[in-house]
């Protein structure tokens, strides 16, 4: 369905959400040498059941929309009808193509990176709130609060040591945290904008994998590129925002979400290991999921988490 003849040379790339591989393609030039990125296509197999066609379609429209505005993004190639997205013919699928790019991951930022790095952020939300997102996750106390405790709960995952206080202690983040979120401006985000999805190449940084992408505030794509928060941290921070400015304005009241924020990630992270507990490749990665001492670890996270939103409220 692409048009592209392949050479038979696939590599499996680490992906627990999908799966995704590196395919060499036959060349019309063969003075390009093998290990050339021209020769290589990314092949995204989406998880089933995951995002439907139209939320996989507003994350390929957002990696347009950013090339469009010569924003460095890394957008799906188009099939021979056009479209981004096809599927596979037995299993009905979702599948897109990409073209492969090379960089390298960043060891640790300096000032100058890291001043880039917030430009870079500060352009992707200037684009990203040119349009609505009407059929991706919204970010907010429901979303990755509620309905992930509700399906912790029903699904038996929270030792009965531990399931009265992570109830009470996610309803009470969730309690205080709803009306800031509530109050803060939503736009088409990264999502899952950490330092693992960033590569930088000589011309500067990019950001890899939008599979994520979620209408949200702009300070989650912030805290988690520096997710600290003793005093270096907030040093760094600064730095990049300093750089974010000097492309979009940044709401400096939305800074008292990012503890909400954080304690929202740990709660979606359990549910998303519990969804997936049926994939072989998650109780070997998680093997400590489900045991006395995550779920200990987990509930006093939160409580510590707890304790920092009240003192904000």
């Amino acid at each position: 369905k692409s048009g592209l003849l392949c050479t038979g040379r696939c590599m499996a790339l680490n992906s627990f959400e999908n799966r995704v591989y590196d395919v060499e393609i036959e060349e019309e030039n063969e003075g390009i040498p093998k290990n050339s990125p021209s020769r290589r296509r990314i092949v995204k197999f989406y998880r089933p059941e995951r995002w439907s066609h139209d939320q996989i379609l507003e994350e390929h429209e957002f990696l347009n929309d950013l090339c469009e505005a010569e924003i460095p993004a890394i957008a799906p190639l188009k099939f021979a009808d056009g479209a981004t997205i096809n599927y596979t013919e037995n299993s009905n699928i979702a599948y897109a193509i990409f073209p492969k790019v090379g960089g390298r991951s960043p060891d640790e930022l300096s000032p100058d990176q890291l001043t880039r790095i917030g430009r870079l952020l500060g352009r992707i939300h200037n684009v990203g709130a040119l349009k609505k997102s009407v059929h991706r996750l919204k970010i907010n106390t429901t979303s990755y609060g509620k309905s992930n405790l509700e399906f912790l709960l029903k699904g038996g995952f929270i030792p009965i040591d531990f399931e009265s206080r992570y109830q009470s202690v996610v309803e009470n983040i969730c309690t205080i945290s709803a009306p800031w979120l509530e109050d803060s401006d939503y736009l088409r985000i990264h999502g899952d904008c950490h330092l693992g999805n960033l590569l930088w190449q000589d011309s500067g940084p990019f950001f890899l994998d939008f599979d994520d992408m979620l209408c949200g505030p702009a300070v989650q794509d912030v805290w988690l590129l520096v997710p600290g928060r003793d005093s270096y941290s907030v040093d760094q921070r600064d730095i990049l925002l300093d750089g974010y400015r000097e492309f979009r304005n940044f709401d400096q009241k939305s800074l008292r979400l990012i503890e909400a924020l954080r304690a929202l990630r740990f709660i979606h992270y359990a549910a998303w290991i519990a969804k997936r507990w049926k994939d072989p490749a998650f109780p070997m990665a998680f093997s400590h999921f489900g045991t006395y001492s995550y779920w200990s670890t987990q509930v006093e996270d939160l409580e510590e988490q707890l304790e920092l939103i009240s003192a904000q409220a």
